[in-house]
């Protein structure tokens, strides 16, 4: 059983958001600095950010000796008219992981991580983090939500054999531990599995008092763990300033790990007790132009080597 550490582009502030602002990073840079702070696999990032032709993508990856360990698609699962148009989107991103992972051949098996088309709705966006039942999705909502989201995923394993993963994620409609639940309850195990963000599930919760009792809840749907730190103290100013999800990022409410709430010891403990065997992904979600990314990234990695991982 081999737990390895790799980081996505959003910890460089490539993030999955229209109307961020470009980053200020390109990819070249961003998987150099990644490989130098001693991470050994990436997500793939925004689609565009990387080379989008397997071959060139592959030779990127096998220059610096890194697997390709998954990517991001956002669709408005709770929308039946985005569902052809997600499908779409979803299925070519995950041609472009099973094609780039077969050329690189090290065994390694890509994730199509699927989420809520994050940050579009003005009220979860503006409560993210302080959602209450009445601003979650209706039974008809859901039933059309949790059915897109097995379509999607029956896409991914029909075309590819790939497995998706949902990311419960703030300022989206799957944010909280019981809309968590409820979307794992509606939902095929066999063709969607859970990523879980142990940052997201922080923020989502209110905090990290229930966040190893939610590995327990949702064990048998984790495939895929993000390792993500969340900010006590920046989430009670974003509850008393009303802040919405993107003025609490840009304070740097997901901090370094080992700086907020999360406690990765126990965290990992319950990983390997599982016979977790896989990737971790480090993501220090920061916007355009935030913060010193490569800095961070080596003290991400730092403080996980002093935790023995």
């Amino acid at each position: 059983m081999a737990i390895r550490v790799g980081n996505a582009p959003c910890s460089w502030g490539t993030l999955e958001f229209d109307g961020t602002g470009g980053g200020r990073f390109t990819y070249h840079q961003m998987l150099d600095e990644l490989v130098a702070t001693g991470y050994t696999g990436s997500e793939l990032g925004d689609w565009g950010f990387m080379p989008t032709e397997p071959e060139a993508l592959a030779q990127e990856f096998a220059a610096r000796q890194l697997d390709l360990t998954g990517a991001f698609v956002g669709v408005a699962l709770r929308l039946p008219e985005a569902h052809d148009e997600g499908e779409a989107r979803v299925a070519q991103t995950a041609r472009l992981l099973a094609a780039t992972a077969d050329k690189r051949a090290t065994g390694v098996r890509p994730f199509l991580v699927l989420a809520d088309d994050n940050g579009t709705d003005p009220t979860r966006t503006l409560h993210a983090g302080r959602i209450t039942p009445n601003m979650g999705l209706s039974d008809e909502e859901w039933e059309i939500f949790a059915r897109g989201a097995e379509r999607m995923a029956r896409a991914v394993l029909a075309e590819t054999g790939l497995r998706t993963v949902f990311h419960h994620h703030c300022a989206g409609f799957v944010e909280t531990p019981d809309e968590i639940a409820r979307l794992l309850e509606m939902t095929d195990p066999a063709l969607l599995g859970l990523v879980f963000d142990t940052g997201h599930y922080a923020y989502g919760a209110g905090g990290c008092e229930s966040l190893l009792g939610a590995l327990d809840r949702f064990a048998e749907r984790i495939d895929y763990v993000h390792y993500k730190d969340c900010s006590i103290e920046l989430l009670k100013r974003a509850d008393a300033g009303n802040w919405d999800y993107f003025e609490a990022v840009r304070q740097g409410v997901f901090c370094e790990l080992g700086q907020g709430c999360v406690d990765f010891p126990e965290v990992t403990a319950w990983l390997r007790r599982r016979e977790y065997d896989g990737y971790l992904t480090v993501e220090q979600d920061v916007l355009p132009g935030m913060g010193t990314p490569k800095e961070s990234a080596r003290r991400n990695r730092d403080y996980l080597l002093s935790i023995g991982v």
